[in-house]
């Protein structure tokens, strides 16, 4: 994975179809996320070029651009705010979006992902289009609460254990 700012990214190389308007379009959806997090560190984005086409065989879900904004918290708990463009098994292009929150089960999931959204590319929905909602998700999520365990709450899980 390369790192690096969204200007960084090599948008037409990952994704050759873009039109100059899908390109800006994706451009003003980033901006929007870097403006959420302002007095924050500067995102950075990661992007594996080698993804751009669909991987052959490869297990899991190969990412292809993502930003994963970490809130830092203490007793090994754990905030994750994620927007990812993905390969699906069926092999479309789809926008994931999710918080992760540490598991605090009785069986360690280690993870889970709580108010997570998929929007898959297609005929419906363009590449810029769900990118935007996704970053949308993601500057709402990033102005609620950054505690794990209100996220846990909502979701209804357990929370985090003390020592």
């Amino acid at each position: 994975m390369l790192r690096g700012s969204f200007d960084d990214v090599p948008l037409t190389a990952l994704f050759p179809l873009l039109t100059p308007a899908d390109v800006d379009a994706l451009h003003q959806a980033a901006d929007a996320v870097d403006t959420a997090r302002a007095g924050r560190a500067t995102a950075r984005w990661e992007w594996a070029p080698e993804h751009a086409v669909l991987p052959d065989g490869r297990p899991g879900t190969p990412v292809v651009l993502g930003l994963d904004v970490v809130e830092h918290a203490g007793g090994g708990d754990q905030l994750e705010f994620l927007l990812q463009v993905v390969w699906t098994d069926q092999g479309q292009l789809a926008v994931d979006a999710a918080v992760n929150v540490a598991c605090w089960c009785e069986t360690d999931h280690v993870t889970h992902d709580v108010d997570a959204l998929r929007l898959v590319v297609g005929e419906e929905t363009s590449l810029p289009g769900a990118f935007r909602i996704g970053a949308e998700r993601l500057t709402g999520w990033l102005a609620d609460p950054h505690d794990a365990d209100h996220w846990r709450a909502a979701a209804g899980l357990p929370p985090r254990r003390t020592a």
